[in-house]
């Protein structure tokens, strides 16, 4: 199999069958802002980049690149549930790809698990959209450089 007719690395995997629900910039940096919710106990922000990473990372964020997630989804579950985290936010650069696949994988696995305490989420307009957007969002980023969005 030639480079061109390679598979994607998801296709190895089953399709999801939740669609993403994609949770608002706005109220990311809500919950972000808030003393009522705190990031790594009622939610958790998943960058799913795993080269693409250059620019930084919104603050507070784990790193679990897409192309391991499928495999860790229960493990990531089972430690959600016991710590009683509320919402996984999952991004990539847009969203549009690894987010929103990732965010219905986990949400098909709260719903096989019977979990209505827990929702999953894809974050609007992924990292690139929170740099787009600026302003605030900006200053909720861990090794922001802007040199690196330049490019973009």
């Amino acid at each position: 199999m030639s480079a061109s007719e390679k598979q994607p690395w998801h296709a190895a995997y089953p399709a999801p069958t939740s669609t993403a629900v994609y949770l608002p910039q706005a109220t990311a940096l809500e919950w972000m802002e808030s003393s009522e919710k705190v990031v790594g106990r009622d939610f958790v922000l998943v960058d799913l980049r795993r080269n693409d990473h250059e620019g930084g990372t919104i603050k507070d964020s784990i790193n679990l690149p897409a192309q391991t997630i499928y495999h860790s989804i229960p493990a990531l579950y089972n430690l959600f549930t016991a710590a009683g985290v509320q919402a996984v936010v999952f991004y990539c650069g847009s969203s549009q790809g690894r987010g929103s696949r990732a965010a219905a994988w986990m949400q098909d696995y709260i719903s096989v698990r019977g979990g209505d305490k827990m929702k999953s989420y894809a974050l609007e307009g992924g990292v690139k959209g929170w740099v787009k957007t600026g302003g605030k969002l900006l200053g909720l980023m861990d090794g922001y450089d802007a040199s690196a969005w330049s490019k973009e």
